[in-house]
C-alpha cells in the first residue's frame, strides 16, 4: 500500500443477539443465570422446559399443571407414531436418533396434533368474543362490558355460539370426541382439577369445559372432551403461544417414544409386524375406474 492512501477499515462483526444460551471459556449462562451455579440440581426439567419457552420462570402451580400435561401426552400404547419409531429401529438399530425422529414426525391431525388445533380453535373464539364485546362496549355511552364471560351460562352461550358456527361450516371441533374412552377420557378431570387447585384455571379450559356441556345439543350427540384437546387448553391457559402447542406434546412423546425404543431392544415386536405383513401381503391391481 501507497503513502497516502486511505487505510482499510476494519469490518464490524455480525452479532447474533439470543436470550437463551451462549458461553465462553469458563462459564454457560442459560435465559441470564449461570447454567453450573444457579440451574443444575436447583431447577426441574419441566420447569426449565416451560422457562425456555415463555421468557419467564412459572410458578409452583405452574410447573405442577404444565408437568401434569406432559406426563398425560407422554404415551398413548401403540400409535401409528410409536410404531413408526419401533419400525425404524428395526431398520436401522444404529440409529436411535433417526427412530425417534421417525415418532416425532408422525405426530398430526389425528395423533397429537389435536393439543394444539383445540388451543387453536378455543384461542380464536376468545379473541373474537373479546373483540365484538370491545366493540359492543365502545358502541355504548358509559358501558364497562365483561370482555369474556363470568358465569357458567354466559361461556354455555359463547359455547353454543362457536358449535354452531363450526357446524353450518361443516368443520369438526378439535378436541371432541375419542376413538378408545368413548364415555370420557381419564386424563381430562384430572387435569381441570390441577388447573383449579393451582389457580391457573382459564378462559380456554373454562369455553372447553362448555363446549362438551353444549355439544349434546348442537351437535345431537355427546362427546367426551379429549384429554389431548384438553392438554391444549391448560397450555394455552398457562399463557403459552398456540404456535408452540404441538411442539410441547412432541416434547412429551420423546419420553415416551423413548420408552417405546427401550422396550423394543429388550422385548422386540418390530420382526413380527414387519414378517405379518409381508408374508400376508398378496397382489391386488387396481379396479379400473
Amino acid at each position: 500500500m501507497t503513502a497516502g492512501q486511505p487505510q482499510p477499515q476494519p469490518q464490524p462483526q455480525p452479532r447474533y443477539p439470543t436470550g437463551l444460551g451462549t458461553s465462553d471459556a469458563t462459564t454457560i449462562s442459560l435465559l441470564g443465570q449461570n447454567l453450573a451455579e444457579d440451574l443444575m440440581g436447583q431447577v426441574g426439567f419441566g420447569e426449565l422446559a416451560f422457562w425456555l419457552t415463555a421468557r419467564r420462570r412459572p410458578t409452583a402451580g405452574e410447573v405442577r399443571l404444565f408437568e401434569t400435561v406432559l406426563v398425560a401426552l407422554a404415551d398413548h400404547g401403540f400409535t401409528p407414531t410409536a410404531i413408526a419409531a419401533r419400525m425404524t429401529l428395526f431398520s436401522a438399530p444404529e440409529s436411535v436418533q433417526g427412530a425417534l425422529a421417525a415418532g416425532l414426525l408422525g405426530g398430526g391431525s389425528r395423533f397429537l396434533g389435536v393439543t394444539e388445533d383445540t388451543g387453536r380453535f378455543l384461542a380464536e373464539v376468545l379473541a373474537e368474543a373479546s373483540a365484538a364485546n370491545a366493540a359492543g362496549s365502545a358502541g355504548s355511552a358509559g358501558s364497562e362490558g365483561e370482555p369474556l364471560p363470568t358465569t357458567d351460562a354466559g361461556w354455555d352461550a359463547l359455547a353454543r355460539e362457536a358449535l354452531t358456527e363450526r357446524k353450518a361450516a361443516k368443520q369438526l371441533v378439535p378436541g371432541l370426541g375419542h376413538p378408545v374412552h368413548k364415555e370420557g377420557d381419564p386424563r381430562t378431570p384430572v387435569i381441570v382439577r390441577i388447573a383449579r387447585e393451582e389457580g391457573v384455571y382459564g378462559p380456554h379450559l373454562a369455553l372447553f369445559e362448555a363446549v362438551g356441556r353444549m355439544a349434546p345439543d348442537v351437535l345431537g350427540r355427546a362427546l367426551p372432551l379429549n384429554g389431548a384437546g384438553v392438554c391444549g387448553a391448560a397450555l394455552a391457559d398457562l399463557g403459552l403461544p398456540v404456535e408452540l402447542l404441538r411442539g410441547f406434546a412432541l416434547l412429551a412423546r420423546t419420553a415416551g417414544l423413548l420408552g417405546h425404543l427401550a422396550e423394543e431392544l429388550r422385548r422386540p415386536i418390530a420382526p413380527d409386524i414387519y414378517r405379518s405383513v409381508d408374508r400376508n401381503a398378496h397382489y391386488a391391481p387396481d379396479e379400473a375406474p
